[in-house]
């Protein structure tokens, strides 16, 4: 009887040191210095946000994560970095996949109906991207009876037809490398879409010196870091990480490093307003 007690007083130690281990092995939800976080991140936008060939990730939407991440506890080999396309933020956020997402994410009333955001930390604006001895595109009028190039999927071409060139002709490729290489082969006339992304693929040492920013403030887009709707505790902390980027001089330096080659004039750092 005592060697029966015995065995099961030993099978509940070995069940509970088991259970503690597994509990130990996983993230801290919380993002607060757990052994890992998951930061959802785009893997295509040149300056923004890149998986580089080598298994690297690079761009200003990284360095802003990268800079919560430590402030938050974690070093650079405790991020864990998932793809996060723009379909896909809110499911992410939703399912529990990431524990914040900083992927060219602007900040709207929809969007916060199903998430909540930290920031804003970049306010961008929709503009076009010539070739850089283009002089006859200055405005977004000059695009009707000329060819403006969008990617499948994008409503920022289609907003200028609509409203400002109904005269142009909208080209629909597979990417904006296509849209790129269709520009500098005089295919196209322009590309359009947020400036900062624009800045990005213009900066790439392959295409430093071909294209331009036209310059145009045609909407503004506010970005934001998207987390779990409601955790207003990781978004004081993200807020206050922001804050200080700013202030210490990260966050100038992270633009002129990811968007500077292409002559990017950013607006200054945006106020932080995220609250819920």
């Amino acid at each position: 009887m005592k060697l029966l007690k015995a065995s099961a007083a030993a099978a509940a130690v070995l069940a509970l040191s088991l259970t503690a281990t597994a509990c130990g092995s996983g993230k801290d939800d919380s993002a607060g210095g757990g052994k890992k976080v998951t930061i959802g991140i785009k893997f295509d936008q040149p300056g923004v946000g890149l998986k580089t060939p080598d298994g690297k990730y690079e761009g200003f939407d990284v360095d802003v994560a990268r800079y919560v991440a430590k402030s938050l506890g974690y070093s650079e080999k405790q991020i864990e970095w998932k793809e996060a396309p723009s379909a896909e933020r809110e499911n992410l956020i939703s399912a529990g996949d990431v524990d914040f997402v900083v992927a060219s994410y602007s900040i709207t009333d929809e969007r916060k109906q199903k998430v909540s955001f930290a920031g804003p930390y970049l306010l961008a604006h929709q503009d076009l991207l010539v070739r850089a001895d283009d002089k006859t595109i200055t405005k977004a009028t000059d695009l009707n009876s000329k060819k403006l190039c969008s990617v499948t999927g994008s409503t920022s071409a289609q907003n200028i037809k609509d409203k400002l060139a109904p005269k142009a002709d909208l080209l629909k490729y597979g990417g904006y490398s296509e849209c790129l290489t269709g520009l500098e082969n005089k295919a196209v006339d322009a590309l359009t879409t947020d400036d900062d992304i624009l800045a990005g693929y213009a900066s790439q040492k392959e295409h430093q010196g071909k294209f331009k920013l036209a310059g145009l403030k045609l909407s503004d887009e506010n970005y934001g870091i998207g987390l779990k709707k409601g955790d207003t505790a990781l978004q004081g902390k993200i807020n206050k990480a922001l804050g200080k980027m700013v202030s210490d001089g990260s966050w100038a330096a992270a633009v002129k490093k990811n968007f500077g080659p292409a002559g990017y004039k950013n607006e200054p750092a945006p106020k932080i307003t995220a609250t819920s």
